[in-house]
């Protein structure tokens, strides 16, 4: 499977413009979509669910064009949206059966065996006769999924799911799109949870006020990061000094004082040791230090 995306807008009545020239090729395996709130990833989501037309631009999924070949991209979709609705009155087997009806599954006791499967594949077979009202958060995300896998589509595209999700719950996910990518096909996982990325993507994407300012594998924005992440100790009185002049990531109480995690061009007069970045230190790095300091040389 391949998605292409050519020089792609798209411009609100508003004026607000939400993509900017994107162009960017989507493989089979697992892709990340990374960017603060507000970057432009739902509205990208949406286009290539067919929910929205671009302003400009093309979108070729295995040679069809999007704008063109509606109806028979849509058999290769999944989706779960951000925002992610069910009827609260339908017990969990029910719901299922009516996304795998939407889906295509027409033969009775091939939808039933294929809701079967589904439900003990996302951990939900001993909730199958509860109320999808009454699922927990995590069981609610995992009915999503399971919704948007059903019936085998091509292409996956799950827009921020682990947002308000606890830490188990956010894994447990991960651990699920990860082993549907054994599969050939597309899964896009949009969000501004970088773990959800790191653990996850072996590809991605980064957006920014609607441009793609990075893309490729993890690994190699990581890359970029090297020699601007430290590690210091700060007494109490240097720690609010810190916070004021750098991008602290994270903080562990000392014995005098605190042991941080800043990232920075430099610390200038506070001693520091360099550290290995991760995919976290990457994103502040351009977020915070590349794209809001363009006149700088880097």
């Amino acid at each position: 499977m391949e998605i292409r995306i050519e020089h792609l807008n798209k411009v609100y009545k508003n004026g607000n413009k939400a993509l900017s020239d994107i162009n960017l090729t989507i493989e089979d395996g697992m892709f990340g979509l990374l960017g603060p709130n507000g970057a432009g990833k739902s509205t990208l989501m949406r286009i290539l669910v067919t929910l929205m037309k671009p302003s400009t631009g093309k979108v070729f999924v295995n040679g069809m064009d999007l704008q063109k070949h509606r109806r028979e991209v849509r058999t290769l979709l999944g989706y779960l949206p951000q925002d992610f609705r069910f009827f609260a009155k339908y017990s969990t087997w029910e719901f299922l059966d009516y996304s795998a009806r939407l889906a295509g599954l027409k033969n009775r006791k091939e939808r039933n065996q294929e809701v079967e499967k589904m439900l003990e594949q996302v951990g939900l077979f001993e909730a199958r006769d509860r109320k999808a009202g009454r699922l927990s958060g995590g069981m609610k995300r995992r009915l999503g999924i399971a919704q948007a896998l059903i019936g085998n589509p091509k292409i996956v595209i799950v827009d921020e799911p682990t947002t308000g999700l606890d830490p188990d719950e956010r894994i447990r996910f991960r651990n699920l799109l990860s082993k549907m990518t054994e599969q050939e096909m597309i899964i896009i996982l949009s969000t501004h949870i970088v773990g959800d990325i790191s653990s996850t993507c072996r590809s991605m994407a980064l957006l920014d006020h609607g441009n793609l300012v990075f893309e490729g594998p993890p690994d190699e924005l990581i890359a970029k990061t090297r020699g601007h992440v430290f590690q210091m100790s700060v007494s109490n009185k240097e720690f609010e000094e810190i916070k004021e002049k750098f991008n602290v990531i994270s903080t562990i109480p000392a014995v005098n004082g605190w042991d941080l995690q800043v990232v920075a061009h430099d610390t200038g007069e506070y001693p520091s040791i360099l550290i290995e970045p991760n995919l976290e230190h990457a994103y502040v790095y351009y977020m915070e230090l590349v794209l809001n300091q363009p006149q700088q040389e880097y």
